[in-house]
Parts: structure tokens; C-alpha cells; sequence
């Protein structure tokens, strides 16, 4: 059974800046900001939301479908996709723009700072939703504001299943608009910055949330994650990398594991916990999509 994986294919140009943000910025002086980076590293990588998620489950090996926009300079990014197995099906190329791109620039601290251009992401609402017997599942990831309203309600018209996992889109929706997903969805992920502004904007603690849906789930990094079911929490513990070398991708990383146990039928713990090991085992590596995964290690 498959995954339909709503969000951005993006091409990532990652910048590593050998000292700290914190030293670089006056922050008496934030009203006259004016700061540059040396950074003697960069590399361009395969990323964005959906492409991440759909390398994570596709390496656990689960069935993905990505559905996402790429622009005139997306031939590579879909040869890449087809030459490891993940379906391009529900992926759709445009010609008058540009494959959305992310400028991210993290320091020793592992800190990020990062400039986004959506490009084709912001058409990506043309591609919809639709039940077919094969796809159980479905996740709402970061991508064009239309297209994470207009998914949402197609899943839900659907009958399939998904998480809201809004990301670093949150802040486009008000708390009417965030409420609606929340009753439409099955189940919400949020880091816990995102989880507070959820609440906040929503009205509704964590709690309250985790009762209107399946489950909730926060995560806290290293320290693992928090799991909401019906109103009550359960912590499960982070695990620990064998080395932190860069933190792009790792979340996306954690949502790949999440979406092959609940296809698996797992609990949300054990769900969040595989997600944990998978995250742990990226974060070692470079690149939001250059890790491997040894299954028969995980016990899969």
C-alpha cells in the first residue's frame, strides 16, 4: 500500500559557517541588521519536504508517491527519483519557472538560517487528491499555501487517512484556517516551537488537540519526541547519533519512519520511535537524502 506525500521538491544549496550566528549579531542592533557569513563549504543537494519524506520511506521500504510541482530545471531532480525507485507518478514539471530552492546556512551550533524561493511549489495545488485502492495514507508536508488547504480537503473527501505536518508553513495559516486542518486531519506533527504557536493561534492546548484527532505528536530533537494520545502524553527518548554532522533533512527523515509504521499499523510510539533512529542515523551524514538504511538492523 502506498503514501501519497503532499509538500516540495526543492534543490537545497547547503553553506556551513564556521563560528556562531550568536556572535555575528548584536542584538541591540537588530533595526539596523547588516551581517555576512564567510562560508568556505557549499554543496547543492536533492531536497524539499516531499522528496526527503518519499527518500525515508522509500529506504524503509515503503511505497511512496510524492505529489509536488517541479520547475524547467527539474529533469535531474526526476531521473533521481526514478533511479531509486520512487514513483514521479503524481509529480508534475512546469515550464515558466524555477524548481523551488532553499538557501540554508547552519553554524558549529547546528543552528540554521535559511532563504526559500518557492518557484513551482506555488502551483503545486493543480495536482489533486483522489481514493484509489492502493494509497492508505497520506501526510500534508510543507508546500504552496493553496495546495495544503486544498489536499487537506481532498483527503478528507477521499477517505484517506493523513498527518498534518505544517513545518515551517505554519505561520502562513491563521487560527481558523489551522483549526480546520486539525478537524480534517487524522493526526498532527509539530517541533515544539511550531506546537506552541499551534496552540496559541488555535486556541487549544496540546491536549485539546491530541483529543480531536488520532494522535499528536511533538518532537524535541535530540530529546526525542512527545506522543499525545486522547489528552495524554508519553515521552519516548531520543536516540543518540554516532556523530552530528549536519541537521538538514532529519525531521523529514523522522516523517518517512512515521508514515511506514502507520502504514504498518503500528502505535504512535512505536511509530515515533523508529522515527527517532532514523533521524539519528541522517544527522550523521551530509545531505537531507545521502544516508543508508541497514533494515535488517532496525528489526525490519
Amino acid at each position: 500500500m502506498a503514501a501519497v506525500i503532499c509538500g516540495s521538491l526543492a534543490f537545497d544549496t547547503i553553506m556551513t559557517f564556521e563560528g556562531r550566528f550568536a556572535d555575528q549579531i548584536l542584538p541591540d542592533q537588530l533595526h539596523i541588521l547588516n551581517v555576512s557569513f564567510l562560508v568556505p563549504t557549499l554543496r547543492r543537494d536533492f531536497g524539499g519536504c516531499a522528496g526527503n519524506i518519499a527518500y525515508s520511506l522509500n529506504a524503509l521500504g515503503g511505497a511512496a508517491l510524492p505529489m509536488a510541482t517541479l520547475g524547467s530545471d527539474g529533469a535531474t531532480y526526476l531521473e533521481r527519483m526514478r533511479s531509486l525507485g520512487i514513483s514521479t507518478e503524481f509529480v508534475r514539471q512546469l515550464d515558466d519557472t524555477f524548481t523551488a530552492q532553499a538557501m540554508i546556512m547552519s553554524d558549529v551550533d547546528n543552528n540554521q538560517i535559511t532563504a526559500f524561493h518557492p518557484g513551482a511549489m506555488q502551483q503545486a495545488h493543480i495536482t489533486k487528491v483522489a481514493a484509489r485502492d492502493d494509497i492508505k495514507l497520506g501526510i500534508i508536508a510543507p508546500d504552496g499555501r493553496d495546495a495544503m488547504l486544498q489536499h487537506a480537503e481532498q483527503f478528507a473527501a477521499a477517505g484517506i487517512p493523513f498527518v498534518f505536518d505544517p513545518g515551517q508553513g505554519l505561520p502562513m495559516f491563521d487560527g481558523e484556517a489551522l483549526r480546520h486542518f486539525v478537524e480534517l486531519a487524522s493526526w498532527v506533527v509539530v517541533n515544539d516551537y511550531e506546537g506552541k504557536m499551534l496552540s496559541q493561534r488555535t486556541g487549544w492546548s496540546l491536549a485539546e488537540i491530541s483529543k480531536r484527532v488520532r494522535g499528536l505528536v511533538v518532537t524535541l530533537a535530540a530529546e526525542g519526541c512527545e506522543v499525545w494520545t486522547n489528552g495524554e502524553r508519553e515521552h519516548v527518548p531520543g536516540v543518540v547519533a554516532t556523530e552530528v554532522v549536519e541537521p538538514t533533512g532529519c525531521g523529514d527523515a523522522w516523517r518517512g519512519a512515521l508514515l511506514f509504521g502507520l502504514e504498518k499499523g503500528w502505535s504512535l510510539a512505536q511509530c515515533a520511535a523508529l522515527g527517532n533512529k532514523v533521524g539519528a542515523i541522517k544527522i550523521a551524514q551530509r545531505g537531507p537524502q545521502n544516508y543508508e538504511i541497514d533494515r535488517k538492523a532496525l528489526g525490519l
